[in-house]
């Protein structure tokens, strides 16, 4: 057993699950390394067919989509419209879970030959959701329906707006709504408070992807797909779905990981010109994996919406002009560079912010706002700051007019939602979930909300909640760790939110060679007493504390780290990615 000590990353160690007497009898009988068996307690994976279902997750496992409230309303309002070639506009958010949902359903509904208009409002400008004005406009146009994709669950003023205008809007969303149902013709949320679908923690773009699977199988059962009119084909839209729901972090379990499981095979050789193009200027290869999506794919996609461009990610994922999506690729790619910048910098300031303010210190959330910050990049930042610093975080940035715009990053165990409805007289509006939120506040109000916020996250406290903990999966001997082992754990793929990627601790192994590569990592090979090899890299290590124990060598220390096959000059080795080292025996 491996006892809790700080490592050189300042973190304490935990197990993440402790396997029951039935995952070591599961683990036996799959021929599967020990490791396993605290692997499938941490999923929950309790009897060999919930094993069988997570390791091979097949489409015909997903639920019925009519069991999901409103389904029937809104197929049978889209069915009309289908049957007689009426406009429909799509109403999306501008981040990439709202991006892939419209240009899937544009996708479908170009498919169908049916005349399609998507409106991504402006980040910086409109904010988030349908607004009033957005449904003015749209009912000028002469639409008469809407379908609102990952967003509109809590839209309120807009909906009823857009019903006085004589419009029909369909919401599908995945936020946490409120007691209070929105005026819409249907209202898809498998977090409404009434719905009794059990999968929660679908992204917007699954429940979009369930739409058009129950609105293809009512064209079906109409004969709509007959003289001469071919049936679109799902299966071959969901890399949509596959980059949407991990860039939203949304957990790869149940309904998620079948979803994403089957998207990323299409991704990995997309037959859409806009995906081709997007992975050529991130140079990624044939392969796909959740890690590529999230951070390669989902960035570039996301850059758009953050400087002003929201459409542009539809566009590029829509078209099917080969030279334009090289060119929507491109400039998304400097879109993305200069997003780097400016979180770059208003890090840096975030940073100087905290400790000119005495630090975290005692307090239990903390809050930062500046004016001149860009709106569009403050939640990335939030995560960067709850990297370095542990803590629940909201970035605000103040405007000109004396109003602030903030989002909000938590760690585990923090309800961040919960802790920002506490301080609801506060704000003008605010929404999001347990992990993430957004929020927007008169300048006035803000140290008021300071304090709120904070006395609202020391509320959920307990001791151990602000320890940066690395969690692992198991102990092996260095000599365990071979292509065998690598290639049984790539079948728990795809990695995410409530499937992470298992971390294996080596005790007492030396650094028998190290270096750093391109000022920033450091690679290595680890050796065991009885002269064992193993590969390890540890990535943005250098200069620090964990990077210069790894150029030391000499004395025997612990590491942690995930276990890869890493393919070089068409060779493949076994590879120990480093997550943390710590000394042998430091208490």
């Amino acid at each position: 057993m491996v006892e809790q000590r700080l490592s050189w990353g300042g973190k304490v160690w935990r197990p993440r699950s402790t396997a029951r007497e039935q995952h070591h009898r599961l683990t036996a009988a799959q021929g599967l390394n020990p490791l396993f068996a605290a692997i499938l307690a941490d999923r929950g994976l309790d009897d060999a067919q919930a094993v069988e279902a997570f390791l091979q997750p097949r489409l015909q496992h997903l639920p019925d989509p009519a069991t999901m409230l409103d389904m029937d309303k809104a197929v049978a309002r889209l069915v009309r419209a289908v049957e007689s070639g009426e406009s429909v506009a799509i109403f999306g958010d501008y981040d990439v879970d709202g991006v892939t949902s419209s240009s899937l359903l544009v996708r479908y509904f170009r498919a169908l030959a049916l005349p399609v208009r998507v409106y991504i409002p402006d980040r910086l400008t409109e904010g988030y959701g349908p607004n009033p004005a957005a449904m003015q406009q749209l009912a000028a146009e002469g639409i008469r329906l809407v379908v609102t994709v990952d967003c509109g669950a809590t839209a309120y003023e807009a909906l009823a707006v857009a019903g006085q205008l004589g419009m029909d809007v369909i919401v599908t969303d995945h936020h946490q709504m409120r007691a209070e149902m929105p005026v819409a013709w249907a209202v898809i949320n498998p977090n409404r408070p009434d719905e009794p679908f059990p999968h929660k923690n679908m992204a917007g773009v699954g429940v979009a992807f369930y739409l058009l699977m129950a609105l293809n199988r009512a064209l079906r059962q109409r004969g709509w797909f007959q003289a001469g009119r071919v049936e679109p084909d799902l299966k071959r839209w969901l890399d949509l779905v596959a980059i949407g729901t991990i860039a939203d972090v949304a957990g790869l379990t149940g309904v998620n990981r079948i979803l994403v499981a089957h998207g990323l095979r299409v991704a990995a050789e997309p037959v859409h010109v806009g995906l081709r193009a997007l992975k050529q200027v991130a140079h990624l290869g044939a392969s796909m994996r959740a890690g590529q999506v999230a951070f390669q794919l989902g960035p570039r996609i996301n850059a758009g919406g953050r400087l002003h461009r929201g459409m542009m990610g539809v566009e590029l994922l829509v078209t099917e002009d080969e030279e334009r999506a090289q060119q929507l690729a491109e400039e998304l790619e400097l879109f993305n560079r200069e997003r780097q910048l400016i979180e770059e910098r208003m890090v840096r300031q975030a940073l100087a912010l905290v400790e000119a303010s005495g630090g975290v210190g005692s307090r239990h959330g903390l809050v930062v706002a500046e004016s001149g910050w860009h709106p569009g990049v403050i939640g990335i930042v939030a995560s960067r700051l709850v990297e370095r610093l542990y803590r629940p975080v909201i970035v605000i940035a103040l405007d000109e007019e004396g109003g602030g715009k903030g989002s909000g990053r938590s760690i585990p165990g923090v309800d961040l939602l919960a802790a920002i409805e506490k301080s609801a007289p506060l704000l003008k509006t605010y929404g999001g979930h347990r992990a993430a939120a957004g929020l927007s506040l008169d300048a006035v109000q803000l140290p008021s909300f300071v304090q709120a916020f904070d006395q609202a996250i020391q509320a959920q406290f307990r001791p151990g909640l602000f320890d940066p903990t690395l969690y692992y999966d198991g102990v092996l001997p260095l000599a365990e760790v071979d292509r065998s082992l690598a290639k049984r754990l790539e079948r728990l793929q795809p990695f995410g939110q409530g499937n992470p990627e298992p971390v294996l601790v080596l005790e007492g192994v030396r650094v028998v060679e190290a270096r750093v590569l391109k000022d920033r990592h450091v690679k290595c090979l680890l050796a065991d007493q009885a002269g064992n090899v193993l590969d390890g890299i540890a990535f943005s290590v250098w200069p620090g504390p964990f990077g210069q124990a790894l150029l030391a060598g000499a004395s025997r220390m612990d590491v942690a780290g995930t276990c890869t096959i890493n393919f070089f000059r068409e060779q493949e080795k076994v590879q120990l990615v480093l997550k943390d080292a710590r000394p042998l025996n430091m208490a």
